[in-house]
């Protein structure tokens, strides 16, 4: 399989979930400014929504979508660990806390990203993230993971997303819990191979 990604954005949590599924996975680096990737290919002929992440399939196909890839990845190792079993009630947890880090949390940095966004409209962006933020903290006072003590496909899309507080200069340090968390995935090895392999962090 061979992952389209650009470092530190949302393509960084498939990537994550990859190592941690112990997959194996060909990164290439796409230049969404150009729309091509380091080999030069065509990245719109690959992913005609022009952004990552894509994952090329051993079919030839392509998947996108980062909910999509997270759980694609999990159960094609049978990792119950990563994204609980079918038809079962703790599945339908990990797909209500998916649905709510892509729709509160990674579209909620949405409007940091655009240079030409009014500091009003940010503003009200960041108060709207701080109290999803301050949601996130309550839950994770009270366990170690999104979904309780076992670390799930939500807990590296929140990671990946997270990180982007650092990015736009918004301190999550008053959320110790949540702070705590950030820290806590950051230390796997896991994602700590994921990061360096795309250039966010020094090798040891």
């Amino acid at each position: 399989m061979k992952l389209f990604y650009y470092p530190g954005a949302c393509s960084l949590a498939p990537h994550i979930v990859a190592r941690e599924a112990d997959l194996s996975l060909t990164l290439e680096r796409v230049d969404l400014a150009n729309r091509t990737t380091e080999t030069g290919a065509n990245f719109a002929a690959i992913n005609p929504k022009g952004y990552v992440p894509a994952l090329g399939l051993p079919d030839g196909s392509v998947l996108t979508e980062v909910s999509a890839l997270l759980q694609y990845l999990a159960d094609s190792q049978q990792r119950t660990d990563l994204a609980p079993a079918h038809g079962t009630m703790e599945r339908y947890r990990l797909l209500e806390w998916l649905g709510f880090i892509s729709t509160e949390i990674h579209k909620g940095f949405g409007p940091f990203w655009n240079p030409a966004t009014p500091d009003a409209v940010k503003t009200a962006a960041k108060e709207r993230l701080v109290s999803r933020f301050a949601y996130l903290d309550g839950t994770l006072g009270k366990q170690s993971f999104l979904m309780g003590e076992t670390f799930t496909v939500a807990d590296a899309y929140l990671f990946t997303v997270m990180n982007w507080a650092n990015f736009h200069q918004i301190d999550i340090s008053p959320f110790k819990h949540l702070s705590a968390f950030q820290n806590r995935i950051a230390s796997r090895p896991k994602v700590q191979a994921a990061l360096e392999a795309e250039g966010l962090t020094k090798a040891a």
